[in-house]
């Protein structure tokens, strides 16, 4: 889920307007948050840890990538996960199988693109 919007502003009547008219823009705005399908992609290939997920994104602030984990959990695309006997305790992210779902859509839509 991407920030809130303030009731009665012009972007949130336009973009009522687009999601009224088409669902896709709906799941378009969902996904494009900036770094999210690229941590969903990280997750999918082995980086479990919000550590690792620092580690692999040294420019995304710890601020940013706790939200858009927080939005990945949210929108059901990832699992969060305390570990067992971890000091401190740790969490370890798994992306769901609607995650991996969307990401072959993004891979798809990947090749259109390199194609196009």
């Amino acid at each position: 889920m991407s920030s809130k919007l303030k009731n009665g502003t012009t972007n949130a009547c336009n973009i009522q307007v687009l999601n009224n008219s088409c669902e896709v823009n709906e799941i378009l705005r969902n996904i494009s948050p900036r770094w999210k399908m690229q941590i969903l992609h990280s997750i999918k290939h082995g980086i479990h840890q919000f550590s690792t997920l620092r580690k692999a994104f040294p420019s995304l602030s710890d601020q940013m990538l706790g939200k858009r984990l927080s939005e990945l959990v949210e929108d059901k695309l990832v699992d969060k996960t305390p570990l067992e006997n971890t000091i401190p305790s740790q969490i370890a992210y798994t992306a769901t199988k609607k995650g991996e779902e969307l990401l072959k859509v993004i891979d798809d839509l990947h090749k259109w693109g390199l194609k196009y």
